[in-house]
């Protein structure tokens, strides 16, 4: 009311930070930015107070004078490391990645968190691509925190990006000399064993980890990826269980749970975790995905068609889920909508071979044998030096008994690549077709041997 009828009142600082809390945790700013006005007033050189001035402004979408604010009370307080801070972050929210890193390293000397500040440092120069920098900016941050597990993480991003994965497995294993019981080292130390897809290393490193704290739970999830790649699931789904008992309930764990009982063979469980997924987080598409693959291994491809739709709704990019869907539609004789989204690959992903060669097989199957030319042509015509799509064009000619043409691009597939042409046998079963096909084939060999 006070702010309403403008009356003067005179508060503590304290108070005012509270009304100013207040305001902001119900997200009414307009108000909470009349009340920073009223309490500078009183208190004009409060850092403190004009710090919570640019936050409400950042929370309104006004940062040109969120950084003029800054900038006005850096004027009577040039050193204070928290307004240059914050007026970093503001900088790299813009992208103006070089101011950025001008406030943070000016600001370092007076901190006490070094390792926040490089961290800061690091993502600007990531904002900038240079990632030699950034990587510079992690080491020296982990030089007074070996346990920042941000600045680990980013570090072994940017190495990745940079190939220079291989190397740093030297550089952790320094952490680790120094401090073996570091978990976040050992941890990281699996993320890039991990992501050189060595696994078993990995598993190794996770394990250390997990032995200094077993409840790291992160460490326990990406323990549980490892052993699925290795295939084994009944370790994996243990790694899983324990993520679960340490950090509850989430709509990931249990779609990972769902995906192990998947692997397994275990399809009732599967499709129960799945679905468990599904009912914490509607929106979770990866969960109803699983139900679909679940069901479509066992053959159920009208059930499958429900779930695997309801996946494509969610993210309707996602080619994976269009190939399923397209596939259970067809297993189901619903030969429309699955050429519909063949068509719709096509456009997504002019590049995809599978789909121009799933796509015309539809009509080829139908025994429409001119059609199913012209989308292997189509398919062609974005890549005209794709042997695949050439030996199924030879099947396509053969077919419709246009058997000089056929052989003529048998001839040029033969010369793309030659032990290619085994898969054709697969669709004739007709022995003067095969000895024909095997005539040409013979002879391309005689001639370039």
């Amino acid at each position: 009311a006070f702010l309403k009828n403008k009356e003067s009142h005179y508060f503590d600082e304290e108070t005012f930070f509270e009304i100013i809390q207040y305001y902001q945790e119900r997200e009414k700013y307009n108000a909470a930015l009349k009340a920073c006005d009223l309490a500078i007033s009183q208190f004009p050189f409060s850092t403190e107070l004009i710090a919570e001035k640019v936050d409400v402004l950042v929370k309104l979408n006004d940062m040109a004078a969120a950084i003029e604010l800054i900038d006005q009370a850096l004027n009577f307080s040039p050193n204070d490391s928290d307004l240059l801070i914050q007026k970093g972050t503001l900088h790299a929210l813009e992208s103006d990645y070089q101011q950025a890193i001008y406030c943070f390293e000016t600001a370092l000397d007076a901190v006490e968190e070094k390792d926040e500040v490089l961290y800061n440092i690091g993502l600007a120069y990531q904002g900038m691509s240079d990632f030699e920098q950034a990587i510079e900016a992690y080491k020296k941050a982990l030089e007074f925190n070996v346990n920042n597990e941000n600045v680990l993480y980013e570090l072994a991003y940017c190495l990745d990006v940079s190939g220079q994965l291989e190397n740093s497995i030297k550089y952790y294993e320094q952490f680790i000399d120094h401090d073996p019981y570091s978990e976040f080292a050992w941890y990281n130390l699996g993320i890039v064993y991990n992501k050189l897809e060595k696994y078993v290393e990995a598993v190794d490193a996770y394990e250390y980890a997990v032995a200094i704290d077993d409840g790291f739970s992160s460490a326990f999830f990406n323990l549980g990826n490892a052993f699925m790649n290795l295939e084994q699931y009944s370790r994996a789904l243990d790694a899983y269980q324990r993520t679960f008992e340490i950090e509850g309930a989430s709509a990931e764990i249990f779609c990972h749970i769902g995906a192990v009982y998947e692997k397994m063979e275990q399809f009732d469980l599967a499709i129960k975790y799945y679905q468990k997924a599904g009912k914490i987080d509607q929106m979770y598409h990866e969960a109803w995905y699983g139900v679909g693959v679940s069901l479509s291994l066992q053959q159920r491809w009208y059930e499958a068609v429900h779930f695997f739709a309801k996946a494509y709704r969610l993210d309707r990019q996602n080619i994976i889920y269009i190939k399923a869907l397209a596939e259970a539609e067809y297993k189901s004789g619903n030969v429309v909508s699955a050429m519909d989204l063949h068509r719709e690959l096509s456009e997504l992903d002019v590049k995809d071979v599978e789909n121009w060669l799933d796509w015309s097989f539809i009509y080829f199957e139908q025994g429409d044998f001119d059609v199913a030319l012209s989308v292997i042509d189509s398919g062609l015509d974005e890549m005209p030096d794709n042997s695949s799509l050439m030996y199924r064009k030879v099947v396509y000619l053969v077919s419709s008994g246009k058997y000089k043409s056929a052989f003529n691009v048998l001839e040029m597939a033969l010369i793309l690549d030659f032990d290619g042409h085994e898969e054709l046998f697969e669709f004739f079963d007709n022995l003067n077709t095969q000895k024909a096909l095997f005539r040409v084939i013979e002879q391309y060999r005689k001639n370039n041997a």
